[in-house]
């Protein structure tokens, strides 16, 4: 939303600013300002009491704390006084463990890291009201306030009312979860695998301190509905937990948690919804200007980020920028959000992957081997070759269970496809239209077109990032695999959707799926150059080989001495 030049004039005196939501955003926000414009006036509003505390742990990544302590050192002080850190990540599946290291990171219980929060923000000289319902509409008609400060969570109420200013979206993953606490201590950030007669479901948990651990249980929602445990009246007011799945989970997992019980605090079933706004700032009508931050403009899946954390870096580059521009607060937004955007859009842009993974899971947990399961699980999002600089050993775990059934290396694992044998699964296009490919490995060839006459089927994947495919297409890789092919070749689309259908030819019609990549997936797969793209992606299951457009011969021919056993 563009702002009039009647509303850019000049502020003298200190500024006075509301904060709508006594979050870790909206709080964080009234420290940082503290620090960056500490003439201003900071109120914060919130309406719960500062007893009602919903949730249970907030996890950071070690490298994610800086751009936070550069402003205050209340969150490092808090989770080294209160929290929980560790290194590793153990994925459990079908009674074997797959751990890798290098991942540092902390968590501590979200009413403890409030309660710092709330106690810094009042040193440092903040208004902070509780109980007390606030909407920008009120600030901005009552309280003469230079800045109002919506950050007031994921439903938020103040983003609503401005729906028509921001363009916002939301995505709803198919997959439901649930959020519980446990007197189980773990060790660190661990991945439970079930099988019940209904389904399948999975645990992320973690230790915060104070006797307790994180414990989300994610399932599909057929799964859900056979266990019974749809009933719960999601009408209810907030706080109210859903005791019948609780105590479901707390009997499956019995055996994983030493019999320790689940905690419940607001606990009910959820889809996760990714939210993506176009523009972070307004104007109420009266002229003042509004920024969003946190959860209410943008959120990333649990599973790859902490919304606390975002909302936090937000915080921090509000008041940088308001700061630098106290008198023109329409530059401060707006350099805010120039600043904020690509940041934010790379933690979004990693969560499709795996945000996709957990939409999957149960497939997965089903088809694949607990060594490869894990391994998938670990480079839904990054390569082979970047993670092994940080856990050598992980890696070579897996290229030595690879090596112990074929005998080779991932890439140099012959591969039938039809009635032509591939030495290498690393490939190259020879030659491409827009219904057909000729593919090699420097010394085979192997022809796909969209007919399939006399030739293995191509498919064309949907230019989408949903994490599942379209029925339409679904539909069109049973008829391919309906016809008994040697392999399905797959092209175009993107990264996420070819991907995707890989895996359901490989995995639901067990027939060798080949996809095409471009040269830009070497970098927007996080990995080191071309084979550890196409190794990373064969060894963890998802494609049973890798064709780029263009390929040198040395490359064709070159064998990875780093993955040599």
């Amino acid at each position: 939303m563009s702002i009039p030049e009647q509303h850019r004039t000049a502020i003298s005196t200190p500024l006075r600013i509301a904060c709508i939501g006594g979050g870790p955003g909206g709080l964080f926000t009234a420290i940082a300002l503290a620090h960056s414009a500490p003439d201003a006036t900071v109120e914060v509003f919130e309406r719960n009491h500062e007893s009602d505390v919903f949730g249970f742990g907030v996890v950071f990544s070690d490298a994610t704390l800086d751009n936070i302590d550069r402003v205050d050192p209340i969150l490092r002080d808090t989770l080294a006084d209160h929290g929980r850190h560790w290194d590793s990540i153990e994925v459990h599946a079908k009674g074997e463990v797959t751990a890798a290291g290098g991942n540092g990171m902390s968590a501590v219980h979200r009413r403890v890291l409030l309660g710092a929060l709330r106690h810094r923000a009042l040193e440092l000289g903040a208004k902070l009201h509780y109980s007390t319902t606030a909407s920008v509409q009120s600030l901005d008609e009552d309280g003469g306030y230079d800045l109002i400060v919506a950050a007031d969570g994921t439903n938020s109420a103040s983003r609503d009312s401005f729906a028509a200013d921001l363009d916002h979206s939301v995505e709803e993953a198919t997959v439901k979860f649930i959020w519980f606490g446990t007197t189980f201590q773990f060790d660190g950030l661990t991945f439970l695998h079930k099988q019940s007669e209904h389904g399948n479901f999975a645990v992320h948990a973690y230790p915060i301190g104070s006797d307790l651990s994180t414990f989300i249980v994610e399932t599909d929602e057929d799964t859900w509905r056979r266990a019974g445990l749809d009933g719960f009246d999601m009408s209810s007011p907030p706080g109210e937990s859903d005791a019948v799945s609780q105590r479901y989970l707390e009997e499956l997992f019995a055996d994983r948690i030493d019999g320790a019980r689940l905690v419940a605090n607001n606990s009910r079933w959820a889809n996760f919804k990714t939210r993506r706004t176009a523009r972070w700032h307004s104007r109420t009508d009266r002229g003042t200007p509004v920024v969003f931050l946190g959860d209410a403009m943008h959120t990333a899946h649990f599973s790859v980020g902490s919304g606390t954390k975002m909302a936090m870096e937000d915080a921090a580059v509000l008041a940088q920028t308001v700061a630098e521009h106290a008198s023109d607060l329409d530059a401060a937004l707006s350099e805010f959000e120039q600043i904020r955007r690509p940041q934010v859009a790379k933690v979004q842009n990693s969560s499709v992957p795996s945000l996709a993974w957990w939409d999957h899971f149960g497939e997965y947990y089903r088809e694949l081997e607990p060594w490869q399961f894990g391994f998938h699980f670990f480079t839904r999002s990054i390569s082979a070759e970047k993670i092994r600089v940080r856990d050598p050993q992980f890696v070579e775990v897996a290229e030595l269970a690879w090596h112990e059934q074929h005998g080779a290396a991932p890439l140099e694992t012959p591969l039938k496809a039809g009635a032509v044998v591939l030495d290498s699964r690393l490939l190259s296009v020879t030659a491409g239209t827009a219904d057909s490919v000729t593919l090699t490995d420097g010394t085979s060839i192997l022809v796909a077109n969209q007919a399939a006459h006399e030739a293995e089927p191509l498919f064309s994947a949907p230019d989408s990032d949903r994490t599942a495919l379209d029925k339409d297409s679904l539909s069109r890789l049973d008829e391919l695999c309906a016809g008994g092919p040697g392999a399905v070749i797959i092209k175009g689309g993107t990264e996420l959707s070819r991907v995707l259908a890989s895996e359901y030819v490989r995995l639901r019609h067990h027939v060798a799926a080949i996809v095409i990549e471009q040269e830009s997936c070497v970098r927007s797969r996080r990995a080191v150059d071309r084979r550890d793209c196409a190794a990373t992606l064969v060894l963890s299951g998802r494609a049973d080989a890798v064709a780029f457009d263009t390929l040198d011969e040395s490359e064709i021919d070159a064998a990875p001495s780093r993955s040599e056993l």
